[in-house]
């Protein structure tokens, strides 16, 4: 049984599949003649707040024949303390599928072992797989293949988006480079665990520079404080919010961290003069990106957004046998 727990364990042959088979959902919306999902009732079991993720499932869902299912943990039993596992093995019983936007990754994937039906991770603290595997679609979509390219995240560079960004270019070939304070970047031993054959440190008087090889698929990723030599020649800016879901008591410590790791008109200049710049959205304006350099990206971000739709759907066709 296949199941999309992160893009850690997804192999480079599935992810690449599931890119392919988007390409076709999204052209044949309009004629969509595929319903995989026909008779099936996929549950959506969300302990955090959503807009694109919610919608984009329950759609996707929907026009792949089946019937979504919104469940707010704090409606069910899982909300007064059931063990994830019980709840697993009584929703395994009587529906067919399930999409799981929580805390915990070990959460999704207690579930997954426990209930004997697929099972999608539609974010946790630690990934979220669903929205690179978009955002990966809509640069080929828009650019070209990724592999090669040089894709800067700006940000809290520890938080789950980035840590997908690491496995997706372990696998897929491309230059990832993480400009954040020293504090906010991902810890070595992943970078270790993503498969990374060498990792080396650089000492620079602008901070130091950590550079891990991933010489299986010539993928590297970058880690630096140095936002200028992060954003030198991108293909794609990337930023994400500073203050993720669950970490609103560190507000005020986090604005005042990352205040300077912004994408705006003047970091754009470093990139590639056709560079992209995509957001995983909701935007904080004034904080991780500018109004200007939104509004002027609106077109990318927002086709970003519509691609979770096609993306979703290529990852449950996948998932049906």
């Amino acid at each position: 049984m296949k199941h999309l727990l992160s893009l850690e364990s997804m192999s480079r042959k599935d992810m690449e599949a599931v890119l392919q088979n988007a390409v076709v959902f999204k052209a044949q919306r309009k004629d969509n003649r595929q319903h995989p999902l026909a008779g099936q009732t996929w549950a959506l079991i969300f302990s955090k707040s959503s807009t694109r993720t919610r919608v984009s499932f329950e759609v996707g869902i929907h026009e792949l024949g089946g019937q979504p299912l919104f469940l707010n943990a704090n409606d069910i039993q899982l909300g007064r303390g059931e063990p994830i596992k019980d709840t697993a093995r009584v929703l395994g019983r009587m529906i067919h599928g399930a999409v799981i936007r929580t805390f915990a990754q070990s959460d999704v994937e207690e579930f997954a072992q426990f209930s004997g039906i697929p099972t999608i991770n539609a974010l946790t603290d630690h990934e979220h797989p669903c929205q690179i595997l978009s955002d990966i679609f809509t640069y080929q979509e828009k650019r070209g293949p990724i592999q090669g390219k040089v894709v800067t995240f700006v940000g809290d560079g520890a938080c789950n988006v980035p840590i997908s960004w690491i496995f997706a270019a372990a696998k897929l070939g491309f230059e990832l480079r993480i400009a954040a304070p020293k504090n906010y970047q991902p810890p070595l031993a992943l970078l270790e665990r993503a498969g990374a054959s060498h990792v080396h440190t650089e000492a620079r008087p602008e901070g130091e520079i950590i550079r891990a090889d991933f010489r299986s698929s010539g993928g590297k990723v970058v880690l630096t404080s140095d936002l200028t030599f992060a954003a030198g020649g991108a293909d794609l800016l990337y930023t994400d919010v500073w203050v993720s879901m669950g970490k609103e008591a560190e507000a005020v410590q986090r604005i005042k961290d990352l205040s300077g790791y912004q994408i705006n008109a003047a970091l754009m200049k470093l990139a590639k003069p056709d560079v992209l710049v995509m957001h995983c959205l909701p935007a904080y304006r004034g904080k991780e990106i500018d109004e200007q350099t939104f509004e002027a990206s609106a077109p990318t971000i927002f086709d970003e957004a519509e691609n979770r739709l096609h993306v979703q759907k290529a990852i449950l066709s996948w998932l049906v046998p």
